[in-house]
């Protein structure tokens, strides 16, 4: 297919205005679509080409099947769209049933003693800012961070907050989750607020372009590589763990809520999970931590 390239950025633009899609989904659609493209390079389009390019990424190139799966989602979509348009007289995708084993990984969290340094590390920054430019820096980091380990929302969600979103009377915040849905977070934590509110009063002290809650050093809408770079920071002088990434703190959030009795339905909400069944794989974590704990502590287990 001589033309895959301008046909495949049509069909990119129509799911864009048809689809309810983020931005980042629409990237990764973009890369898998040109990883197809570059395996039909002197290809022609024929019924094994969906199952040689399947063959081709997890015997030639080894990739894991929750990898290939996410790929086979926009090719089913783009071969549909070849199909509709009459580009091809036969949707290749629809010969062939793949099926993977369905492996969920546990989510990784970080303990509370973790949690602590982090928090200590953010607060103690502010602490020994001496200059205007490092006590602005360290009071948006603390408010940053406190607000990601107070109420598990994402960092993109958290890099997209506007200062409308803030209302203050009721001390929430309206998200604008993935799918463009929305919802409202209650900051309970009065230390957590108040950090919030501190930012807020050194965000007024320098020129700012941009509504968004958290910004950069140049004013502007703060990215999510920003807030990854805050985080890898933090974790270096805490001493955590190194591996950890910031959506850590919304897996522990979600963990610990579970583990203190929250119900499943309430934390679905409050992560704004579309689907119950993700918010599951939370309770095998608090499962787990109680099979350790009972295993450790239950005095039954000396006995005769």
């Amino acid at each position: 297919m001589n033309d895959f390239g301008i046909i495949s950025d049509e069909f990119i633009k129509e799911i864009q205005t048809t689809k309810n899609l983020s931005h980042k989904t629409v990237v990764a659609y973009i890369s898998d679509l040109k990883d197809f493209g570059a395996f039909m390079e002197m290809r022609e389009l024929e019924n094994d080409i969906v199952l040689d390019y399947v063959q081709h990424l997890s015997q030639i190139r080894e990739l894991q099947d929750s990898t290939i799966k996410r790929k086979l989602i926009v090719l089913k979509m783009f071969f549909r769209y070849l199909r509709e348009h009459e580009y091809i007289k036969c949707d290749y995708y629809q010969l062939h049933v793949f099926k993977f084993k369905k492996n969920r990984k546990l989510p990784k969290t970080l303990s509370i003693d973790e949690i602590e340094k982090l928090l200590y590390c953010a607060n103690n920054q502010c602490s020994v800012a001496t200059t205007d430019c490092e006590i602005w820096k360290a009071s948006r980091n603390l408010a940053l961070i406190d607000l990601l380990i107070s109420t598990g929302i994402r960092i993109e969600e958290a890099a997209n907050i506007s200062l409308d979103d803030i209302i203050a009377p009721e001390r929430t915040i309206l998200i604008n989750g993935k799918g463009r849905k929305q919802r409202l977070i209650y900051i309970s934590s009065s230390k957590t607020w108040n950090n919030l509110q501190g930012w807020l009063k050194q965000r007024k002290m320098y020129t700012v372009y941009t509504d968004k809650l958290f910004v950069n050093r140049y004013g502007k809408q703060i990215s999510i590589h920003g807030i990854e770079y805050i985080y890898i920071t933090l974790k270096k002088i805490s001493g955590i763990n190194c591996s950890s990434t910031p959506h850590y703190l919304r897996h522990t959030f979600a963990t610990n809520l579970l583990s203190n009795g929250a119900d499943l339905r309430s934390v679905q909400e409050i992560l704004g999970h579309s689907s119950v069944s993700t918010t599951e794989i939370y309770t095998e974590v608090t499962a787990k931590r109680k099979k350790q704990v009972l295993n450790k502590f239950n005095y039954r287990n000396k006995m005769l």
